[in-house]
């Protein structure tokens, strides 16, 4: 309900405690300003009869005239009553947002001299955006450096050659990074952005729910990853084992769980470590949420499976009572999440994204598991993680960064018939003059530098089973160049298409990149190997 007050000389959501528009001139009348600039007159009702006793009866109409009302001035009531419906999932995005913000404001203070103010948006320049990237995507790229050696290790260990199914949970639980880690800093990064943590109860507040959030959907995530990797696994052999379809039941769950927690709690402390050294946290969190992800998740994966594996042997109820421990809290953390009004519309709304993203995944497993399992690609192990790591790391910064941009320059909400959005071109999303096409072009600058880094760091290492010849790096650099101009071109497209439709990008569009960053990296590296093994660059032997 937005109402306007003589006495203020402004509007006011008497829904939220948060003022949406002002006068501009004293005597004038109050006009209802959108975010692409575009304003509607509102008129004054003659008597307070006509003022709406409840909200939702009225909408806002665009008036081509403003009559004159100049000799009733002194008989105006005070205030009118004015609403404006919007689109349903739009509007429960925003509204959970702003009951977030009221409920702080009340319940802190009544003035509105202490209300915090968001902090104005940084200016950056591409190299400025450049400079806080570099560091994090380098970072982020040593640990999937350092997840891919782990992988090429534990591709020989008895669980990973018994049960084959392992390999198609890679890239489901690695890619939760995308789905949860990385949709939790933009989360957080976009609230911080426009000052919902700046008190300390409304971080506190935030925090707890998100966590919480991630927790629940770690727990069902990783259910399912288990169930699409039995299934998997099963179609092509025809061969179903229920012991290891619980193993793969509980060493999915633990791993999403204890991987969520470490990761969501390091987030936390990156994002606010941001903020207080004046660093957009969108540049920085989603990579860092990466460098440490991959390795943390694979290395927990590789440990769990191991230990549940010589279980099998012993004990046949410690599989299902792992599993049953963790689905066991679910309820505590759904009670969590739920007192937080921003995370309780993600926790009825937001599945959709991760599962089909957990799906599109193991898709990407499957890949991974048909060719590694071939003595001849054996060498693609250790690439896998990097080349799904970098994409995945740049289109999330990408995604987050966008999001950012349109929750402080836009409200959807507030338009009444929105017109339909353009499909951008790539001239658009790479060469336009835009603060987003600017940051497009940077990272995508760093894809082939940050390749040749990381490729000379697995070749100094001895690792891999594949000698890194000019004509192995000039299939994976085009590889992975493709894969990141694709997924940036699709970021700039989804993430306005989600915007426009009342979606909140934070929620929905990074599971859907990261995972399909997933499934093109796993895809062009499998296609690169095939391809130079038929035409004749042999080499297996490397790292033995």
């Amino acid at each position: 309900m937005v109402l306007w007050s003589k006495d203020q000389d402004k509007l006011s959501d008497m829904s939220t405690g948060t003022e949406r528009i002002e006068m501009k001139k004293e005597g004038a009348p109050p006009a209802f300003h959108h975010s692409n600039g575009s304003v509607h007159p509102v008129i004054l009702p003659d008597s307070p009869e006509e003022v709406p006793q409840t909200p939702g009866e009225y909408e806002l109409t665009e008036m081509t005239s403003i009559p004159d009302h100049s000799d009733q001035e002194n008989e105006r009531p005070d205030m009118v009553v004015l609403d404006c419906r919007a689109n349903a999932k739009g509007q429960r995005e925003e509204d959970a947002l702003l009951e977030n913000a009221s409920q702080s404001n009340e319940s802190d203070d009544t003035s509105t001299d202490q209300s915090p103010v968001p902090p104005a948006p940084l200016k950056e320049t591409s190299f400025s955006i450049g400079l806080q990237v570099l560091i994090p995507f380098l970072l982020a790229g040593f640990g999937t450096v350092a997840a891919g050696m782990v992988l090429d290790i534990v591709q020989h260990w008895t669980v990973f050659t018994e049960v084959t199914e392992v390999f198609i949970l890679v890239p489901a639980l690695l890619g939760l990074k995308g789905n949860l880690e990385m949709t939790l800093a933009s989360r957080l990064s976009t609230a911080a952005n426009i000052g919902q943590m700046d008190t300390a109860k409304d971080m506190w507040k935030m925090i707890m729910g998100n966590l919480a959030l991630i927790q629940v959907q770690a727990t069902v995530v990783g259910f399912l990853a288990s169930i699409a990797a039995v299934i998997f696994g099963w179609i092509p052999e025809g061969n179903f084992k229920m012991g290891h379809a619980v193993l793969l039941c509980a060493s999915s769950v633990a791993t999403a769980f204890i991987a969520s927690l470490l990761l969501g709690l390091i987030m936390i402390g990156v994002i606010i470590a941001s903020r207080k050294v004046g660093i957009n946290p969108d540049n920085v969190a989603t990579p860092i949420a990466a460098s440490l992800g991959d390795l943390i998740t694979l290395a927990l994966l590789a440990g769990i499976s191991t230990g549940l594996y010589k279980e099998l042997e012993y004990n046949d109820y410690a599989n299902p009572l792992v599993c049953a421990f963790f689905v066991a809290l679910t309820p505590f953390w759904v009670l969590i999440a739920r007192r937080t009004p921003s995370t309780r519309e993600v926790l009825y709304s937001g599945w959709e994204p991760v599962i089909i993203a957990m799906a599109i995944s193991s898709v990407g497993g499957l890949i991974l598991d048909k060719t590694v399992s071939n003595p001849n690609f054996a060498g693609m192990a250790v690439f896998t993680p990097v080349i799904n790591g970098v994409g995945g790391n740049l289109v999330a910064v990408q995604a987050s960064r966008i999001s950012t941009y349109l929750h402080m320059n836009a409200l959807p909400i507030a338009e009444p018939s929105p017109a339909p959005q353009k499909c951008p071109t790539p001239w658009s999303s790479f060469f336009g003059s835009a603060l987003n096409s600017r940051s497009a072009r940077v990272l995508f600058l760093l894809v082939a530098p940050g390749h040749l880094v990381f490729l000379y760091t697995i070749n100094s290492m001895q690792g891999g089973h594949t000698t890194l010849t000019s004509l192995f790096i000039a299939f994976y650099l085009a590889a992975a160049l493709l894969q990141v101009v694709i997924l940036l071109y699709l970021a700039d497209w989804m993430v306005n298409w989600m915007w426009h439709r009342g979606m909140n990008p934070d929620n929905f569009s990074i599971p859907y990149l990261t995972a399909l960053g997933d499934l093109l990296g796993t895809g062009f590296l499998a296609l690169c190997f095939h391809i130079l093994w038929l035409i004749g660059d042999r080499d297996t032997d490397v790292g033995d």
